[in-house]
């Protein structure tokens, strides 16, 4: 069966099944439950969609496809419903996201850590900020995706898990309690941090973040700025230009291409296709730099396992303080980590000449 081919036809012949059934009878003919993350809206009514897309394929391929051999997420039903013209929402919001939940904080803090009621001209203020943020698809939002009620709740779930709280925490997530612990510890660097991600909605700048780049998740940044002002700064690093800038300098200055941290060199062990490569490093997060213009001596030519590794969780060591931890970690096993790869690189050159020679 080829999963995914059905009609607009087939779509509406399986909603008027389930009109005729009745949605428990429909859901128990064909072994599906109910909808769990998203649901298409038809005429005013709303359908589980993985349910209505299963038997689709029954009216399109000649039988129904089973619940457990596709998802009712937006990487399957709701997606073909959505590709045919459908209309499907989300069932419940997403979980807010670290910069979402530095804007609550900031609130909070500005009104003495206590919470605030959803008519609180703050509050509203927050709530249609927070819909401009360009985190969470349209499709997985639904009609009360940060509303004010949804906002106010978590300036509570904030407030509440307050140190000096005294009353039942309310229900929350470990953001919460993660982004109030680092207002409290760094209020100054937080509240410039919520600052810059206003300033950047404001301004238009931040609801249309540069792309990533496909193969780095977001989620494997421990950004201590949240994703969004994460993205502008990962953008600032691949810019070609102060790339250029930044490695004609070192080399007018007669040094090679090594990284600042672990030394390695990519000429050294890869040859002429790793001649004039290096990765660019922001050392300054914009929560600290701001939008202010980049300075050559703000960007620290690293590899990419050590930028990876800078960038994996917050607060980010700068080159300076990797490099510390790498000798320190040298000490004890006697290789650095570009010492490990020079090696396996000259194992492979020696390998291939064998190779030749045989």
């Amino acid at each position: 069966m080829n999963q995914g081919a059905i009609s607009r036809d087939s779509v509406l012949r399986a909603i008027a099944e389930h009109d005729e059934l009745g949605r428990d009878a429909f859901l128990g003919r064909y072994g599906f439950g109910k909808a769990q993350s998203y649901v298409l809206v038809h005429e005013g009514r709303e359908y589980d969609s993985k349910a209505i897309v299963g038997v689709a394929h029954k009216w399109h391929q000649g039988e129904p496809l089973a619940a457990n051999r596709f998802s009712g997420g937006k990487d399957h039903a709701a997606a073909w419903l959505k590709r045919l013209g459908f209309h499907v929402k989300a069932v419940k919001n997403p979980d807010w996201a670290r910069d979402e939940v530095i804007l609550a904080c900031h609130l909070v803090m500005a009104n003495g850590w206590r919470g605030l009621d959803a008519n609180d001209r703050q509050v509203v203020e927050l709530s249609d900020l927070l819909q401009l943020l360009p985190l969470h698809a349209e499709a997985d939002r639904n009609e009360k995706f940060r509303n004010p009620n949804g906002v106010a709740r978590k300036t509570f779930d904030i407030a509440t898990r307050h140190p000096d709280y005294q009353g039942k925490a309310t229900n929350g997530g470990a953001t919460d309690v993660l982004v109030l612990h680092e207002f409290l510890a760094r209020p100054e660097a937080m509240t410039k941090t919520a600052q810059l991600i206003r300033l950047g909605i404001a301004s238009g700048e931040l609801q249309t973040p540069p792309p990533s780049d496909g193969d780095e998740d977001d989620d494997e940044y421990g950004a201590p700025e949240g994703r969004l002002l994460m993205r502008r700064h990962r953008a600032r690093e691949r810019n070609k230009g102060l790339r250029k800038r930044k490695i004609e300098s070192v080399l007018r200055r007669g040094h090679s291409l090594a990284c600042e941290a672990c030394g390695f060199d990519f000429e050294a062990v890869y040859g002429d296709r790793g001649a004039g490569y290096i990765e660019c490093h922001h050392v300054i997060p914009l929560h600290m730099a701001g939008e202010g213009r980049t300075r050559l001596s703000d960007l620290a030519l690293i590899c990419a396992n050590c930028h990876r590794m800078i960038h994996r969780r917050a607060p980010w060591p700068t080159p300076e303080e990797l490099k510390a931890a790498i000798d320190r970690r040298q000490s004890t096993q006697g290789h650095t980590p570009a010492a490990i790869v020079q090696q396996r690189g000259e194992s492979t050159e020696h390998a291939a000449a064998t190779e030749t020679q045989q």
